[in-house]
């Protein structure tokens, strides 16, 4: 049987990147998934392709983020698993970092999966259901580098946020876990490495030619991982934040 045979989940940013390779495996993997993301037509191209329904939302508003549950419920009548995807990445140190793109961060990479899960943890409690949630975080939660540091603040955040939440509902048999992934190819990173540290078309290959393992992390890879976490393949496993990378935090040469 598919891992997530039958199984209901909604995964906010799921459009590009990340979030989509979840898409595309929760779906080969038999679920019925919905996706958020704030471009339409990408998120609507992929809910083509996939049979997946694409709701638009900016999670950086609170009641979106709630509401993103709301309208799963209201298409399926119930949330098995949530993964919380979406993800900002602009730079800032701690010095330049201005208020606004402090809260920015916070909005998207902390607040808005602390009201996904309120809003799944309370149908799934309502139900008497068991369910699971996957929190993509980031290695950046150990620290990070100095041009990520409010990124960083709120990924540390979302790390403590999935231990608090997956002790406070094992009782109800709600697993909760997070994924502390390293440097990963997206299309969005592309992006930002082009915009912010003037990356050229080559940038794939060398950042590839930089790793231990010969390549950066893959969005396909991650999203296996993450399926076989909402499954019940992987037990009783919960509050485990894993880093998911080729670097190891704590060594050095």
């Amino acid at each position: 049987m598919a891992l997530l045979q039958d199984k209901v989940v909604l995964v906010n940013g799921g459009s590009q990147g990340v979030g989509a390779g979840i898409v595309r495996a929760a779906v080969r993997e038999g679920a019925t998934v919905v996706l958020t993301g704030r471009r339409a037509e990408v998120g609507e191209k992929l809910a083509a392709d996939t049979g997946a329904l694409c709701l638009r939302a900016d999670l950086a508003d609170p009641a979106q983020a709630r509401d993103s549950v709301v309208r799963t419920l209201d298409a399926h009548g119930r949330i098995d698993c949530l993964v919380n995807a979406a993800g900002l990445t602009s730079r800032g140190s701690l010095l330049d970092t201005t208020p606004e793109l402090f809260d920015q961060h916070m909005a998207i990479n902390l607040r808005a999966p602390f009201f996904s899960m309120q809003a799944a943890v309370a149908d799934m409690k309502a139900r008497r259901a068991p369910g699971t949630i996957v929190n993509i975080i980031s290695n950046c939660a150990h620290g990070g580098p100095p041009f990520l540091a409010p990124y960083s603040a709120a990924k540390a955040g979302l790390a403590g946020l999935t231990r608090n939440a997956a002790h406070a509902h094992r009782w109800d048999r709600i697993r909760i876990n997070g994924l502390n992934i390293g440097w990963t190819y997206t299309e969005g990173e592309d992006a930002v490495q082009r915009a912010f540290h003037d990356a050229g078309d080559d940038l794939r290959e060398k950042a590839a030619a930089a790793q231990p393992m010969g390549k950066l992390g893959q969005a396909d890879e991650i999203a296996d991982f993450v399926v076989f976490l909402l499954s019940e393949r992987s037990g009783v496993v919960t509050g485990s934040v894993i880093d998911w990378d080729q670097e190891i935090p704590g060594a050095y040469e």
